[in-house]
């Protein structure tokens, strides 16, 4: 075996060793992500904390609280922004408001909220829409830090024409500057939009369902687990939504070779919005 080979084997091992050290130690399980992306991940982290190696970096962090933080941070993917994926909302207001309008309350599951983004952006389409108040939004991630900036709901000001753009194109029936106020480098959401929408922290992987509900969008969460962890979630979402629920996927995402593939009826296929057959 030659000396690259060496080394990749010793490095898987670490990681390894690393990924049981956070599930045993703080209850993360991040063993079942696809291994590329926790691979690159997980380097990161090593070149952020100054260690030489990653048996470095999990003897940091699990000794140092904060280093762990931090490292959970960066093991979690938060890409996100406002009305990410304008065609998504737009489906979402033609094809499923009109279902849950015949509610008299509806529950929603943003599975994987990340820094609340996505969660505001439906807060303000539900509210467009005229049925915010019928709605309960369950928010939730699986990182602590990261649901107390979806909290404040603080996001850079720079970002509001870019966002302002992508709430145009999804539909949006105001001016988008209604919905926040600047405050120095930042713009903070109308607090209005915060009511209906509970935080609460969240693990898919080692979670069970916690309620039943009308919608669940669990969306570019699922690309960083390997098939088997994907299999698991798609069977706690499906447990966790009503009969003829609307499930909301990201589109790298599909519940083709999925074992509950042929529960579902597409509502708009290239929006990845389905809904619950049986």
């Amino acid at each position: 075996m030659g000396t690259a080979d060496a080394d990749s084997e010793l490095e898987a091992l670490e990681i390894k060793l690393l990924l049981e050290g956070i599930f045993r130690h703080v209850g993360y399980d991040f063993r079942d992500y696809a291994s590329a992306s926790i691979r690159r991940r997980i380097l990161g982290q090593v070149q952020a904390e100054g260690t030489k190696s990653v048996s470095g970096l999990q003897d940091r962090a699990l000794h140092e609280p904060a280093c762990m933080e931090r490292l959970l941070l960066g093991l979690t993917v938060h890409q996100t922004s406002l009305f990410r994926d304008p065609g998504f909302y737009l489906a979402f207001r033609q094809k499923v408001v009109p279902l849950l309008a015949t509610y008299p309350f509806a529950r929603i599951w943003h599975a994987g909220c990340s820094s609340g983004e996505e969660v505001y952006s439906l807060a303000i389409l539900l509210r467009e829409e005229g049925i915010h108040e019928r709605c309960r939004i369950y928010a939730t991630d699986l990182s602590e830090a990261i649901l107390r900036r979806a909290r404040e709901g603080l996001f850079p000001l720079h970002a509001m024409r870019e966002y302002t753009e992508s709430y145009q194109r999804a539909g949006g029936k105001r001016s988008f500057s209604e919905y926040y106020t600047a405050r120095y480098d930042h713009a903070m959401m109308s607090a209005s939009l915060r009511e209906g929408i509970v935080f609460a922290p969240h693990n898919l992987v080692t979670d069970g369902s916690f309620n039943e509900f009308n919608v669940i969008l669990c969306r570019n969460v699922m690309i960083y687990f390997n098939k088997s962890l994907q299999d698991r979630v798609h069977g706690l979402l499906y447990r966790s939504l009503s009969r003829l629920g609307v499930l909301g996927l990201g589109r790298k995402e599909s519940l083709r070779f999925t074992p509950h593939e042929t529960f579902y009826e597409a509502l708009d296929e290239p929006e990845r919005l389905y809904r619950r057959a049986t």
